[in-house]
């Protein structure tokens, strides 16, 4: 296995060697049987704990049973799984067979199942049981079917499926299958797997990676940046599915020895409190929806791990009162941070030892960036401007789709689509989505800075503001607002509330509309989606 190094030359990025032939699935299994760290615990899941050696013979197996089912190399599979050990087997053993998985939001309808599974082209669909039903409901609109294997999980509520001729026991098929599968001879720039971008702006975009990618990432963020460590035990809120929930829950752990928990069910603070005082993680990964509720929530009140040493949060920017309170509570830090399902993985953060709340820290070492105005010009630092990146870990191109590929990908850089400020000091600060900016007045206004205002207040859970036209036609700010339990929507909090804002901000900036919701409309990944707002 290839020792990875971050190489500094004079002048250029950091950059990590690859050796010719590379599979990335080998990489992060492989190393650790070789250096006799095979009983090391990979996962725990509801089923039990899964040795670095038993994740390894199930990848394996995996690997074999693709082929045993007439899945070729490079052909395209569909993962519809839960957080169980079943899907890093199934993504590792992909890789190392040559398989291509691409990664299903388990929280789809099936029509957008339907689309993702037509577009892709999949031969083979694998589903947990509890998704069953959704995935059914897609196949019935395809003209073509895939094969489908059908994983158990700790949700499901049927064996009924078991019966059925079209599908298959995926555990029948493994344990059918041989434990020992060498590597298939990939090289860094074979196409690795697929992640469907959260749509929050329109259709999901099939983005493809490369199998260098995974490494790259957890080389340059999770040992340079995070600093994970063999003796970290991770727990991601973000589910596998999700680029950033990939990283944190496969990639980093499996590139140290580390080990991750893996919860099938959804990470309501209940969930998270269950978890946290069951399995004491060390590294907690979640993003600001979660960190405001987990904080306005009584089940953490008593505390969470005491070994929670660092955590993490991206998807959106976390609010500055967010963070601090956090870090008040728990006594360890959230190291804030932004990436991408295109870039795979965090490219700014913040860092142990250098830690602003309220910015989005520095570039993590190997990654560039860039902000450009509207002439395409790169901006005076203090200015906002639009992100572009530029770093090793950049998807090769969106399948299928050649106009949105060369709306973002512009020879090495990335048009991330978000607005930011870089400080005096160098530190990044989030203005919002550049399709969310408001003019009002004739001043650009930034959504994000009105919703962290909103936020500070003591009955706000969480707020999403977006444009909104007054009797003479003109935009003004719109605040829509989540409150936190116990507290009641009235005119004289309404009120409140736009007074506050005008406190904390420019006056021009206040909402001039606010409307009390139960929950605000969001992707799988925690991401605002303002359009159904707007709309």
């Amino acid at each position: 296995m290839p020792d990875h190094r971050s190489e500094t030359h004079a002048g250029s990025p950091p950059r990590v060697s690859f050796p010719r032939c590379y599979n990335a699935a080998a990489d992060l299994v492989d190393r650790h049987l070789e250096a006799g760290q095979g009983d090391r615990v990979a996962y725990y899941d509801a089923s039990g704990r899964h040795t670095y050696a038993d994740l390894a013979e199930r990848a394996a197996r995996m690997g074999n049973a693709l082929s045993s089912l007439g899945v070729e190399r490079e052909q395209r599979i569909a993962l519809l799984l839960l957080d169980t050990v079943d899907f890093p087997a199934a993504f590792l053993g992909s890789l190392r067979a040559g398989v291509v998985p691409v990664l299903l939001n388990t929280l789809l309808t099936p029509k957008d199942y339907a689309y993702m599974l037509s577009d892709s082209r999949a031969a083979l669909v694998i589903v947990s049981d509890a998704l069953l039903p959704k995935l059914e409901a897609a196949l019935a609109e395809l003209p073509e079917k895939p094969r489908v294997l059908v994983a158990d999980s700790p949700l499901g509520e049927s064996d009924d499926w078991k019966a059925r001729a079209e599908y298959v026991s995926l555990a029948e098929v493994l344990a059918a299958a041989s434990p020992h599968l060498s590597p298939t001879s990939t090289t860094p720039d074979d196409v690795a797997f697929w992640l469907y971008s959260s749509g929050s702006t329109g259709a999901p975009k099939g983005t493809v990676h490369l199998h260098s990618h995974l490494m790259q990432t957890a080389v340059l963020y999770a040992q340079g940046v995070l600093q994970i460590r063999a003796d970290d035990v991770v727990y991601s809120a973000a589910k596998l599915f999700f680029a950033y929930g990939l990283g944190n829950s496969l990639t980093f752990p499996l590139s140290v020895g580390a080990s991750a928990v893996l919860s099938a069910g959804r990470p309501t603070p209940a969930e998270v409190a269950r978890v946290m005082r069951e399995y004491q993680p060390s590294i907690f990964c979640g993003v600001p929806t979660l960190f405001a509720s987990l904080l306005a929530s009584p089940e953490l009140e008593t505390g969470v791990s005491p070994k929670l040493r660092i955590s993490t949060s991206a998807g959106e920017a976390l609010p500055r009162h967010v963070g601090e309170a956090w870090s008040t509570r728990f006594g360890s830090h959230i190291l804030d941070g932004i990436g991408s399902t295109e870039m795979l993985h965090i490219f700014i953060s913040n860092r142990h030892d250098d830690i602003r709340y309220g910015s989005s820290g520095h570039p993590v070492p190997g990654y560039q960036l860039k902000l450009v105005g509207d002439d395409g010009e790169p901006v005076p630092r203090g200015e906002e401007g639009s992100l572009w990146v530029s770093g090793p870990s950049a998807a090769a191109f969106y399948w299928n789709n050649r106009e949105k590929s060369l709306a973002t990908f512009h020879g090495p850089w990335t048009r991330t689509g978000d607005r930011y400020v870089c400080d005096e000091d160098g530190y990044y600060v989030y203005s919002g989505r550049a399709d969310d900016m408001l003019k009002v007045g004739g001043i650009w206004v930034s959504p994000f800075e009105v919703e962290s205002a909103l936020g500070e207040h003591s009955s706000v859970l969480e707020a999403a503001v977006v444009g909104h036209e007054d009797a003479a036609g003109l935009t003004k700010p719109k605040a829509f607002v989540v409150l936190k339990p116990g507290q009641t929507p009235t005119e004289a909090l309404e009120a409140e509330l736009k007074a506050f804002v005008k406190q904390k901000l420019a006056p021009y900036k206040y909402p001039r509309w606010i409307e009390f919701l139960e929950e605000l409309p969001k992707t799988a990944t925690g991401k605002i989606q303002r359009y159904r707002l707007r709309a």
